[in-house]
């Protein structure tokens, strides 16, 4: 079906390539704005080579109320008039088109590197990107007593690199803009050359904390294109790791919260509970993130009897644990002092951006792709979406417990009650000149895997949406108003992905 320039389409279901509305730019560009307009949100924006001097512009939008997605696209030359300038939420996708595709959206509001490091195909005529990687055009706030502060990309704890450039009155950040791509390393690309067996493996490296949520999508993708059809059994194991990789990652997000300030006893509580998650998940697949549990087809591995009564023995004792610690933090006066009103995103924020995950559940916008756009497990046992209304630290903190509350009961729900029959079948080749989009929600958000083939049946493009690329903007508009010494806990309440934005 097609309405107002888009094909309908849905989550996990193929259409042909040749059935998906081919606009001129000017239509595509209206198309975009007018649904997004009317509620819809883009999902992706991304190219494809046609020749040596044309590129496919595809787009994938959803609308959250209805549960459909629509899909159009456009040919374009080496330039083209830059959509962001009637569509904010193009932006950044115009940005990573120029870099991957080398064509350049004329007229784009801040038509800057999205990533730090040589554009996969680079115009002779973009001037904006620097010779030295090191000379990024950082915006610059100009006044008395206004300075300038750098953070990264070497960081003092153990993380992923970044850098951020603050621009600042005293304490008070005015502006904060971010420069990532230090890990970079070519993932659509290997997804589109690898042959099946190292894809798999690509994906579950992805994002490293991820591992569940990004295979699940991988393979819905190749399983629908193959029209391989998994057991009961396999999407209910599939749902159980996907909530126990969400345990143990918003548990630790709670331990390092508290740990940002200084409330060492939850911080330490919340760690130990978070190796019990990651534990679980070397109780079912060998591993503590998941690895090689999930393959096209559905799971390597199955979940004995004895291993049934042995997780739900420990996820009802985590249960009990994890209370009474969760109250220490949440019920301490000095920490809700410290969370409240801290990096705000407000819901027209939120809807004018396309934020999705706890970033826009904690301010009010109810987007979760297990109940918005249901599949596998979740079309039959559907776990109520967790909100919160002020957009802050404390909101995307109790968002994360509201989640980690739900995330146990639904382990314990689908271990009682888990179908017979195999956990893997057959999944053979891919569908020839056919699109899929593939929609998981990983524990930070949308992950999003979309998939088209040529006539011979070959993957032709993979598009990896991490969650995190659609909400690092949120880190930047949440921060000015704030102090600088805000930041790392204004940071971790996000907490997102280095090399999920990276790709």
């Amino acid at each position: 079906m097609s309405t107002q320039g888009l094909l309908t389409i849905y989550n996990r279901r193929c259409v042909s390539v040749a059935d998906i509305p081919l606009l001129d730019v000017g239509k595509f560009a209206s198309t975009l704005a007018s649904s997004v307009g009317r509620g819809w949100r883009i999902v992706s924006l991304f190219g494809v080579s046609e020749d040596a001097r044309t590129l496919r512009l595809c787009a994938v939008l959803a609308n959250d109320d209805s549960g459909l997605l629509g899909a159009t696209c456009a040919v374009v030359g080496q330039e083209f008039s830059a959509l962001s300038t009637s569509c904010r939420q193009a932006g950044r996708f115009e940005r990573e088109i120029a870099e991957q595709c080398g064509a350049i959206p004329r007229g784009h509001p801040s038509l800057k590197p999205l990533r730090r490091h040589p554009p996969d195909h680079a115009p002779s005529e973009w001037i904006l990107r620097p010779k030295d990687r090191e000379d990024f055009p950082f915006d610059v706030v100009h006044g008395d007593e206004v300075h300038e502060v750098a953070v990264g990309p070497v960081h003092a704890g153990i993380i992923e690199p970044g850098h951020f450039r603050f621009q600042a009155h005293g304490e008070e950040v005015l502006s904060l803009e971010i420069m990532l791509g230090y890990q970079h390393r070519g993932v659509e690309r290997l997804l589109e050359g690898s042959e099946r067996g190292k894809a798999v493996l690509v994906a579950e490296s992805i994002a490293g904390d991820t591992v569940i949520g990004h295979t699940s999508a991988f393979c819905g993708a190749i399983e629908a294109l193959a029209r391989s059809h998994k057991t009961p059994r396999a999407q209910t194991i599939r749902g159980i790791a996907l909530e126990l990789e969400r345990l143990a990652n918003h548990i630790g997000d709670l331990g390092a919260l508290s740990g940002d300030v200084a409330y060492q006893s939850p911080a330490a509580f919340f760690g130990r509970l978070r190796g019990e998650c990651l534990n679980l998940l070397m109780t079912i697949s060998g591993n503590r993130y998941g690895r090689g549990l999930i393959r096209p087809g559905g799971v390597l591995f199955d979940i004995s009897p004895t291993m049934v009564s042995e997780v739900v023995r420990r996820v009802e004792r985590l249960r009990e644990e994890v209370r009474p610690v969760a109250r220490l933090l949440f019920e301490n006066a000095s920490v809700q002092s410290r969370f409240d009103g801290v990096g705000v995103v407000s819901a027209e924020q939120c809807r004018a951006n396309g934020y999705v995950g706890i970033v826009a559940r904690s301010c009010r916008v109810p987007r979760d792709v297990r109940h918005d756009f249901a599949y596998g497990v979740y079309r039959y046992a559907q776990i109520p979406v967790a909100t919160a209304w002020s957009g802050d630290v404390y909101a995307r903190a109790i968002v994360r417990w509201l989640e980690v509350q739900r995330s146990m009961e639904f382990i314990l729900e689908q271990l009682a009650a888990l179908p017979r029959g195999e956990v893997l079948v057959d999944c053979g080749a891919l569908r020839p000149s056919e699109f899929v989009v593939a929609l998981e929600e990983g524990w930070r958000g949308e992950i999003a895997h979309i998939v088209m083939t040529d006539a011979a049946g070959h993957i032709l493009r993979h598009k990896v949406v991490d969650p995190s690329f659609h909400n690092w903007s949120a880190v930047s508009a949440a921060m000015p108003g704030n102090q600088i010494s805000d930041f790392p806990l204004c940071n971790k309440s996000f907490n997102l992905s280095y090399a999920g934005h990276d790709l």
